[in-house]
């Protein structure tokens, strides 16, 4: 990451359902991506077995399509488990990307939407 690395990297937030396993594990558990970064995302859920630097492997549906983005839990709470992006290659950054842009994007929309409102209103 370029820039001042004293300073968290802004958030969006966001409720995308997930799939994700530990990364030696079989089995998937469902979880909710919230308040996402570039660098890292809070991971809503009741799995009570992840511990800080498991490493897991998130499942998202994005437009139709599934993605595989690997992570690192770096804490956890009784409400789910702040994580790390570990991307591979460009691809996986271009993920993470996509996804805030998506966001931002249907933030600006749903803000011209509401100035349209209160200028009719007014």
């Amino acid at each position: 990451m370029v820039g001042n690395t004293d300073k968290p990297a802004e958030r969006y937030p966001l409720e995308l359902d997930v799939a994700f396993k530990k990364s030696y594990s079989r089995e998937n558990s469902d979880g909710t991506l919230k308040n996402v970064s570039l660098t890292g995302a809070f991971l809503e859920n009741s799995n009570i077995d992840l511990e800080s630097r498991d490493k897991i492997t998130l499942t998202l549906n994005l437009s139709g399509r599934e993605r595989l983005l690997s992570a690192t839990v770096v804490w956890k709470n009784q409400r789910g488990c702040g994580i790390q992006f570990s991307p591979f290659n460009n691809k996986d950054i271009q993920i993470v990307d996509d996804l805030i842009y998506f966001l931002e994007s249907k933030r600006e929309t749903r803000k011209d939407v509401l100035d349209n409102i209160f200028k009719k209103v007014s």
